[in-house]
């Protein structure tokens, strides 16, 4: 038994996993775990805050604040449920981690990119959230009801305007 309780703690330090107790959902792309700030790699959702501006979509001329739907989004799917992420080896960017996580063996950003409150980021997923992009926008699922810059292109035009 005490082998066994070995071997598994073993491969999970060798996958890079965490399992989450203590979990703060920073944005709809970003979690905090157990102290860790894990952004979850290849998808891009609307910002909640940067810069002091918050991410505006439209929904018939009414201001939206997209960035708190998509972290609401976020909140409302993992709910109470264990989450695990698997972190990307290597990859640390602004002070997080790179991985992807997973609630009741679901890939949050699988589920974020379909349900239209988050984007591939095919910049930097090589488009592996493609078809669930196409999927929401099809099917007019969340932002995609709505008037919306994508998230990297937003951030572009406020670090040009802070410059």
């Amino acid at each position: 038994m005490k082998r066994a309780i070995t071997i598994i703690v073993l491969s999970l330090l060798c996958c890079n996993t965490s399992f989450g107790d203590n979990l703060i959902i920073m944005d709809g792309d970003t979690i905090k775990i157990n102290g860790e700030k894990i952004r979850f790699a290849g998808i891009d959702a609307p910002e909640s805050y940067y810069y002091g501006k918050k991410q505006v979509c439209y929904l018939d001329e009414i201001e939206v604040f997209c960035g708190k739907l998509s972290k609401e989004k976020l909140e409302e799917k993992i709910g109470t449920n264990p989450i695990s992420c698997v972190k990307e080896e290597g990859k640390v960017s602004y002070d997080r981690f790179l991985g992807e996580c997973f609630v009741n063996s679901e890939s949050l950003s699988k589920f974020m990119v379909r349900s239209g409150y988050a984007f591939d980021w095919s910049k930097y997923s090589k488009k592996k959230y493609a078809v669930d992009e196409e999927y929401a926008k099809a099917n007019k699922l969340g932002l995609w009801i709505m008037k919306f810059e994508y998230p990297w292109e937003w951030r572009e035009k406020i670090r040009e305007n802070n410059k």
